[in-house]
């Protein structure tokens, strides 16, 4: 199973969000779940760093990835930064809707 951790600060801005896991929903190179997950996850960090110009704290291994989000943006960027997280936040919960035996997430508020 996959599991998605989103931590967010007491003003409910995301602070960082951890993938870790295999979906297993099928073999490898044929698993929707997972490549749907990979799609959301890593395009929307590849999206906050090409068109915000901003390079996340981001840490990669076999079956995880965790995302840390910088406390010293402005209130522009930060704003943008959210948005396109909150975004991405969505879609996981779509895949969830439809796959939730695969995919779990958890939104700490």
């Amino acid at each position: 199973m996959i599991r998605v951790t989103v931590k967010r600060k007491p003003d409910g801005c995301i602070e960082s969000f951890r993938v870790k896991g295999h979906a297993l929903y099928d073999e490898s190179g044929k698993d929707i779940v997972c490549a749907g997950v990979s799609a959301v996850t890593v395009g929307t960090v590849n999206a906050v760093e090409a068109l915000l110009g901003l390079e996340l704290q981001v840490v990669t291994e076999h079956g995880l990835l965790h995302v840390q989000v910088a406390d010293n943006l402005d209130a522009e960027l930060k704003a943008k930064v959210q948005l396109l997280l909150e975004s991405m936040i969505v879609m996981l919960q779509s895949i969830e809707q439809s796959y939730g035996a695969y995919i779990a997430l958890q939104d700490k508020h």
